[in-house]
């Protein structure tokens, strides 16, 4: 809005001053590029303002947060990749569910070591939320094809949150343990975010 009133009465001093020679060019001229200039600032400091605003809702979450939330992603992700084995059509499908099956027993079970061995000890709770429950009782219902996009589309989605969540911990968590872990696992999730993103083309 800043950037249209800016506009707008820049085009008015550029129409008001159209017959006075070169040297008023100029300077209007100089007067449009200073006010787009203004504009993109301020677009620029509100853009910043956003994120810094985002960051200061989202604090990084307590150590039995963190570990409490990646047990029930994997959990949910073990879950969701067996209706594989029975409800999808295409084999990569398939096999890419295999391999999330291995690889999120594989980082429950990190998550498990890493948060018994802080002090205090945590343990993290795998039960599904509402909200998974209801995901995994509607992608059940999915046959074939129907089921292949949208386990993959949710995949996509799934492993996206779950690298933010990995690498904000590994940057800022505040339990050592947790914190290692989560910085041995982000690349692995990467690796699935890449290949639940070629499955989804």
């Amino acid at each position: 809005m800043r950037k249209i009133l800016l506009a707008s009465a820049t085009a008015a001093l550029a129409i008001g001053l159209a017959g006075c020679g070169p040297k008023t060019d100029q300077k209007v001229d100089a007067a449009a590029n200073s006010a787009v200039d203004t504009a993109d600032a301020a677009g620029a400091m509100a853009s910043n303002a956003m994120a810094d605003v985002k960051q200061a809702v989202t604090p990084t979450p307590s150590g039995a947060e963190f570990a409490n939330m990646a047990a029930k992603n994997d959990a949910f992700e073990i879950a969701a990749a067996k209706l594989a084995a029975t409800n999808a059509a295409s084999a990569d499908v398939k096999k890419f569910a295999a391999e999330m099956i291995k690889a999120h027993t594989d980082s429950s079970a990190k998550i498990k070591k890493a948060a018994a061995a802080a002090s205090p000890a945590i343990t993290p709770d795998p039960a599904l939320t509402e909200d998974q429950n209801e995901d995994l009782a509607e992608l059940g219902k999915l046959k074939g094809a129907d089921f292949d996009k949208g386990y993959i589309d949710g995949q996509v989605d799934a492993h996206q949150d779950a690298l933010s969540a990995m690498q904000g911990y590994a940057a800022d968590g505040d339990v050592p343990t947790l914190k290692a872990a989560a910085g041995e696992i982000a690349p692995v999730v990467s690796h699935h975010l890449e290949m639940a993103k070629s499955l989804d083309k």
